[in-house]
């Protein structure tokens, strides 16, 4: 399912280890020692984390932001589940957990490890270090995946194809829109506003600036919702993903 983009949940000031601040986008890589979730972070984000071939090199969350789409996703990659440095208060305040895992029975474990009922249900099966694996078992994996019902990639950070296949999920978990504003007659914004499907010209007004929709006499509207570009609306316009907007206060 993809997970629902709520006003709550953006607004939700979370914390976890040290303070540690929720971006409005937020992502967990989540797996046992050696599963590959240091370089997976590193192939998906700007993030360099410490990498070794030896068990529970990551001792704290390492952070990184995956762009994708014109937007920003913070990836954290937390420390193996049977280490010292495992928090759960991470997981607990999550938007999705990608489990990265090397064998198929490592799925079963981890969840009931981390008691997965409790946390949120938008999760992807990063199946990790694929080129390890001949055509046929590649298979075989893939056909047991689909069979437990799970969202799932064969990933290897050796396969650009699968790490491009990988960030798409990603995004494509969270239930967003994306508008893009502008200033009369100049280009749009690069960084769209975020917001759940079915916000109206007001919640983008109010995304921008607290009380700044009660200034606003009019908008314009290029895009998916708009019948023609440039159509003048109100504030009760339902906006789509990929629209653009130019806000008139006069």
């Amino acid at each position: 399912a993809k997970l629902k983009y709520t006003k709550e949940k953006e607004s939700k000031k979370a914390k976890g280890t040290k303070g540690l601040k929720k971006e409005e986008m937020q992502a967990v890589l989540l797996g046992l020692t050696n599963s590959g979730k240091s370089s997976l972070l590193k192939r998906l984000t700007n993030a360099d984390p410490k990498i070794a071939s030896y068990g529970f090199t990551t001792q704290k969350p390492e952070i990184g932001t995956l762009k994708y789409e014109n937007c920003n996703i913070q990836l954290i990659e937390l420390p193996p589940i049977a280490s010292e440095g495992f928090d759960k208060g991470i997981l607990n305040n999550t938007d999705l957990i990608i489990i990265v895992v090397e064998k198929i029975d490592e799925i079963q474990s981890i969840l009931k490890e981390i008691k997965s009922k409790d946390l949120p249900t938008s999760r992807i099966i990063a199946f990790n270090k694929i080129d390890r694996h001949d055509e046929n078992a590649k298979r075989k994996i893939s056909e047991t995946l689909k069979s437990k019902g799970y969202k799932f990639v064969l990933t290897s950070t050796v396969n650009e194809e699968s790490i491009e296949e990988l960030k798409k999920k990603i995004f494509k978990s969270f239930d967003i829109i994306r508008i893009y504003t502008r200033q009369p007659g100049k280009k749009e914004d690069n960084v769209p506003v975020i917001l759940p499907p079915e916000s109206t010209v007001k919640d983008v007004a109010e995304k921008i600036l607290h009380g700044y929709s009660k200034k606003v006499k009019y908008a314009k509207i290029w895009g998916p919702s708009s019948k023609f570009p440039g159509q003048k609306i109100g504030l009760k316009h339902i906006v789509k993903d990929k629209d653009i907007l130019e806000f008139y206060t006069d």
